[in-house]
Order: C-alpha cells, then structure tokens, then sequence
C-alpha cells in the first residue's frame, strides 16, 4: 500500500498541537484594513481552534502531522 499524500493547501493553514486540536488563522485581514477597528484588527492576530466538525475532515487531509 503506497504512502497517503498530505494535501498541500491544508499543510499550508492548519497545523495539529500536541494535544491533537487544529490551529487555524482568521479570515479578513488581508486588504481593506483601513474600514476595519483596531480592537477586530487585534483579535484577528491571533489563532484559533477549529470546530469539532470541520476538525476532522481536516485532519484527513493531515495524515502525518
């Protein structure tokens, strides 16, 4: 049986923790920042878990991470 590949656009968005929880970036924060609050502009630094759901389909596409 030959080796699973890792999806390529998800190893680049998500990475797994130790504990087995997916890390995820937030949207909107590319371009229009200038219409957008500093307080939305602070909280979408930072990262944060997937949902349960959404956790395990991508986890299939992580296979040895």
């Amino acid at each position: 049986m030959p080796k699973m590949k890792t999806h390529s656009a998800a190893k680049k968005r998500f990475k797994k923790t130790a504990t087995g929880k997916i890390k995820r970036g937030h949207a909107y924060k590319r371009h229009l920042m200038a219409s957008k609050t500093s307080k939305r502009k602070r909280h979408l630094r930072h990262a944060t878990f997937l949902e349960k759901g959404d956790a395990s389909n991508i986890s299939r596409l992580l296979p040895y991470s």
